[in-house]
């Protein structure tokens, strides 16, 4: 294959893998926000469901920007080191240092430790506002995990929210979400209530 078509190839995905990446970043942050009041989806894909394409789309696009990185191999030398003038050795120094300061910025997140940050109020330990959009409720969690969060028992949680009570309490609320037809919202609703009526 010429070496002009795979440029146009790598760089066709590329491109499209930056318009999708966009495309897929702004679908999760605008129209399927984080702590959503309601059950979204978009194409039948919720926000998590699309937020592993985004990040399936993002392996694909650094894999076609480290392809033309290569395919551009001999420019990058070239631009780096070039013919020897006044001022290139500060040229290649200074792009050294920027390629392990960018670098040191993208991989200080993976590296650094994971916090879990607890919100409290006067009010009670879990509700923020009237319609209790900060309780630290997920649909990650299982009930057991709600239980020992809140203090509140599983089974008043069954209860309230009308599922069976042999629901499994190693489930995920989740998928136990769209199993019996509740919101994440209405368990922060139910929590929130218990704690003030106590």
């Amino acid at each position: 294959m010429k070496r002009s078509l795979q440029n146009i190839i790598v760089d066709a995905i590329a491109f499209v893998g930056f318009i999708l990446l966009t495309t897929t970043g702004i679908l999760m942050h605008y129209l399927l926000p984080v702590g959503s009041r309601r059950f979204k989806t978009i194409w039948g894909l919720d926000r998590h469901e699309w937020g592993n394409i985004h990040f399936w789309i993002s392996v694909v696009f650094l894999c076609s920007l480290t392809l033309h990185l290569l395919l551009h191999w001999r420019w990058v030398v070239n631009i780096l080191t070039g013919k020897s003038h006044e001022g290139s050795g500060s040229r290649v120094a200074l792009g050294i240092i920027g390629f392990i300061g960018i670098l040191a910025f993208a991989v200080s997140p993976l590296l650094s430790p994971v916090e879990d940050k607890k919100v409290k109020t006067e009010e009670c330990d879990l509700c923020l506002t009237q319609d209790h959009e900060k309780i630290q409720i997920w649909g990650s969690m299982t009930l057991s995990e709600v239980e020992k969060e809140t203090e509140v028992s599983v089974e008043y949680i069954i209860e309230k929210l009308g599922i069976p009570a042999d629901a499994d309490r190693k489930e995920r609320l989740g998928k136990l979400r769209k199993e019996y037809g509740f919101e994440i919202e209405d368990v922060r609703r139910i929590i929130c209530e218990y704690k003030t009526k106590r």
